[in-house]
């Protein structure tokens, strides 16, 4: 790939992250049109979910690790949007009463809140099944077995091994004494996996071998861990207003969490030494991987 103009301005993170949060809003916008039928409203619902708001963080990070390889950020977009799909489609899904019981998502009503509980559970799987769409696509990349490992690798991410597995402990997990292990093995499943997925994209683009993505996985894991604990952080102290969500749920639910087992100092150093050693994960790299380092400390750094 050619070398960059050297005279090209560095974007900080927050400029990085509004840009990439503007391409993947920008496909969204055009996956999503409204076909003019009785269907419109499912499609509504669907772009209320998934356009606007939200950190954005998993498709900054398949973007950010595809600069380490050279990829063609269209592609990185393209699977990062199929990431943040699978990602809006479980936060529909955990609003409804049934789950979490949420009104406010991301500063806006929750989907069933502005429409209806039927149109978020069909909302929520329409945009499961979009993700894969995206990722099926040759334009996402030309070579069959690159789009099957994408495909392969995020239905493993995203399932009962992944995000629904981990959700599911939860639920079972409310009002019970984990411990330490446990909530973290919950928590790498729940939040885990999608990050994990988002770095390891990136890999499988560049048809990194096996043996060559431990580094790449040590990092994803780290600030996956870190993120949540952030999380934890939040929920028990942070804003509701600058949250875009109820806090305090947790607490509410009866739930073991990093904060409740390590207390907020703890656990804030915690988050912390995490981040260093995700950094450490890319000491191979130079400055191609800089936006990496500083979603790391964006991470555990954050207010929402």
């Amino acid at each position: 790939m050619p070398a960059e103009p050297l005279d090209q301005p560095v974007l900080t993170l927050s400029e990085e992250a509004g840009r990439v949060a503007a391409r993947v809003d920008e496909l969204f916008d055009k996956l999503l049109t409204p076909p003019g039928d009785r269907r419109d409203r499912l499609f509504k619902a669907m772009a209320h979910a998934a356009i606007g708001g939200g950190k954005r963080m998993r498709p900054l990070l398949t973007v950010a690790a595809a600069r380490l390889f050279g990829i063609d950020e269209k592609r990185a977009i393209r699977v990062g949007t199929a990431i943040e799909a699978i990602h809006v489609y479980s936060l529909i899904h955990d609003d409804l009463p049934c789950m979490d019981d949420d009104d406010l998502r991301r500063g806006k009503p929750a989907t069933h809140k502005r429409f209806d509980e039927a149109t978020a559970v069909l909302a929520g799987d329409s945009l499961h099944d979009l993700a894969f769409e995206i990722l099926s696509d040759p334009a996402t990349h030309e070579r069959p077995a690159v789009r099957l490992e994408l495909i392969a690798a995020l239905a493993q991410a995203s399932g009962p091994a992944g995000m629904a597995g981990g959700q599911m402990m939860d639920l079972a997990a409310e009002g019970e004494a984990l411990d330490l292990g446990a909530i973290t093995r919950l928590q790498q499943l729940k939040t885990g996996a999608l990050i994990e997925y988002s770095v390891e994209a990136a890999c499988i683009m560049a048809r990194l071998p096996e043996d060559r993505r431990t580094p790449y996985r040590g990092y994803a894991r780290n600030v996956g861990l870190a993120f949540q604990i952030a999380d934890d952080l939040i929920d028990h102290s942070g804003d509701e207003e600058r949250a875009g969500k109820r806090v305090g749920k947790d607490a509410d639910a009866g739930k073991a969490t990093f904060v409740s087992l390590l207390g907020e100092e703890r656990a804030r150093a915690q988050a912390n030494m995490l981040v260093e050693q995700a950094g450490e994960h890319l000491k191979g790299h130079g400055e191609e991987a800089d936006l990496l380092r500083a979603i790391a400390r964006f991470a555990v750094e954050r207010d929402r």
